[in-house]
């Protein structure tokens, strides 16, 4: 009887450790994954706004008619992309709870970009996150 209690007992705590630790960590992958994934699908957004910036010598205007077809992964669900007149590129995740925001800057006639995403804890340090 005592070696049964145990044994539930150790069942348990095993149990209790896989949901404690490991899928946690397991979901916290799939996140980062998904967020990658976001930024990786503004790639094309951000050619022609960089384009359109740099052919026009500004910022102003570069995104209009921009667009950005929602994408259904199907590890992650649907991503969804916006740009905005000025450029500014936002992409977001509903399944994963991903925000990503994309702000361009003209320097020198080039194109650059700052990106800033929530929960930072999913984001690479290329998007404001730790690493």
């Amino acid at each position: 009887m005592r070696i049964a209690l145990l044994a539930v007992a150790g069942l348990a705590l095993v149990a209790f450790l896989v949901v404690a630790v490991v899928l946690p960590q397991m979901a916290g992958a799939q996140v980062k994954d998904a967020a990658q994934t976001l930024i990786a699908g503004a790639e094309p957004a951000k050619q022609q706004v960089g384009s359109a910036a740099t052919k026009a010598g500004r910022l102003e205007g570069s995104g209009a008619g921009v667009k950005v077809p929602a994408k259904s992964d199907p590890k992650y669900g649907e991503m969804k992309w916006v740009v905005s007149q000025n450029g500014a590129i936002r992409g977001w995740n509903e399944q994963n709870a991903i925000e990503i925001t994309l702000m361009p800057t003209l320097q020198g006639g080039q194109p650059g970009w700052t990106c800033k995403g929530y929960p930072v804890s999913a984001m690479p340090a290329s998007c404001g996150g730790r690493s």
